[in-house]
């Protein structure tokens, strides 16, 4: 029997931190948008967040490497898809999802894949939260040991929504926005994994991602918030 290897889950990301660890980083991804106390309670969602499989979680080092806080352009991006061109926020963040939750080993590496997810990140280092979506991808070691049973991934996305706390918070305050434009996303979908010999299996995934749509530009990644919310 083969076995199987942890895959990419942004949808896990964060979940097993301090909570204070957790309400850090997700204030500092969307505070220019909504109060402090708004981000809170945005994306901590009171605990009541969805989370992927435990054999799903990301294998990750902590602290990025020197590679995944800045990935060699030279590298190419391998199979990681280009950024498409979409100035609306859920068309952008359903996209992003799909990314995240696809790769293949077989055809790239490890440095190619954070190239390729860096490329879709904005370039506003205000609000640009690389850490959230580095930390997807297994450090090196296991990343060669998934490259040795060929795991790739593909995925379907259903579906993707501005949660509700998001949406109330804009309808309390249409303003906020404006700084940052800054947009929260919930998206779900399922990954479909497979390796050598046949193996493989498929698994629900859910994530909510901070997105930038700048008027009359195109939207860029912003951050992994640390839950999914509603």
């Amino acid at each position: 029997m083969q076995k199987r290897f942890p895959s990419l889950s942004p949808s896990s990301y964060g979940a097993g931190w301090p909570a204070s660890k957790r309400i850090a980083i997700g204030a500092s991804a969307v505070a220019v948008l909504l109060a402090i106390a708004v981000v809170v309670a945005l994306l901590t969602g009171g605990g009541n967040g969805h989370r992927a499989p435990e054999t799903a979680a990301p294998a990750s080092t902590g602290s990025p490497s020197p590679s995944e806080a800045a990935p060699k352009p030279s590298s190419g991006s391998g199979a990681v898809p280009h950024p498409p061109q979409i100035a609306e926020p859920v068309g952008y963040a359903t996209a992003a999802a799909k990314m995240l939750w696809s790769y293949d080993t077989r055809t790239t590496s490890r440095d190619q894949q954070l190239a390729g997810m860096r490329a879709w990140m904005t370039t506003e280092t205000t609000y640009a939260d690389w850490a959230s979506v580095s930390g997807q991808v297994p450090d090196p070691v296991l990343w060669s040991r998934m490259a040795d049973q060929d795991q790739h991934a593909t995925a379907h996305v259903t579906e993707g929504h501005y949660p509700s706390a998001f949406k109330q918070a804009l309808a309390d305050d249409p303003s906020a926005i404006t700084k940052a434009y800054i947009y929260v996303v919930t998206v779900n979908g399922k990954q479909q994994i497979a390796w050598k010999s046949g193996g493989g299996g498929a698994e629900e995934r859910a994530v909510t991602l901070a997105v930038q749509c700048r008027p009359n530009h195109d939207c860029t990644l912003a951050a992994i918030a640390p839950s999914v919310t509603q």
